[in-house]
């Protein structure tokens, strides 16, 4: 029963669960295509796999090297990068782009227009707004040593991170913490923490009611 419509790209090797959709103009199983000044690894990836039941949409990207669970969802015109994990019932909302050695776990929602950066860990159900933006590179692209010191975010189960927030390299986002909209996160954040403003400060804790367990 799994879809591919005709104007889809599948390239060979790809590996595709039942009752598969890929729409119109998306493109599954790629290689990627580097500049000669990145600093990503260059080799030959393995195929991507597809978990049964994932919908890839309208001019969507998956990358070679990566797996996607079950039942997920990359909306129209969002990308997914190379060596991702991405679990089960994921949603990664239109014109997201997810990069390289990034892991996204079961039940985790990126809305659209976020950008998940490279080296990053999303644990399960994790909601991210639309527009967040998070960040790998404190030197921006300066001196060697940023290569064995770049790394994006950890974000721990059943965090929430609101609409246009900027999380800066390697923080930790605790579990079930809550990151207000178009907050500037710049250091750890405890487990239940509501963090609000420029930089990032602690408002109070996530109420009960909103834990998942309740």
């Amino acid at each position: 029963m799994t879809e591919i419509a005709e104007t889809a790209i599948v390239y060979p090797g790809t590996v595709i669960g039942a009752d598969c959709t890929i729409l119109d103009y998306a493109v599954v199983g790629k290689q990627p295509t580097l500049s000669p000044r990145s600093t990503a690894r260059r080799e030959e990836l393995p195929p991507l796999e597809l978990g049964a039941g994932t919908i890839v949409s309208t001019g969507a990207i998956v990358f070679a090297g990566s797996t996607v669970g079950e039942r997920a969802i990359v909306g129209d015109q969002a990308c997914v990068r190379e060596r991702c994990t991405i679990g089960d019932d994921v949603v990664i909302g239109r014109g997201s782009l997810v990069e390289n050695d990034t892991s996204v776990g079961d039940r985790s929602k990126i809305q659209a227009d976020a950008y998940v950066t490279a080296y990053s860990t999303l644990e399960e159900d994790v909601f991210v707004a639309p527009c967040v933006v998070t960040t790998n590179d404190n030197f921006m692209g300066r001196t060697e040593r940023r290569h064995k010191l770049r790394k994006g975010p950890t974000i721990r189960r059943g965090a929430r991170v609101g609409g246009g927030a900027v999380l800066l390299p390697g923080i930790e986002i605790g579990e079930e913490a809550f990151i207000g909209a178009g907050a500037v996160v710049i250091r750890d954040v405890p487990a239940r923490a509501l963090m609000v403003g420029n930089p990032a400060r602690q408002l109070r804790e996530v109420p009960d009611e909103e834990l998942l367990e309740g």
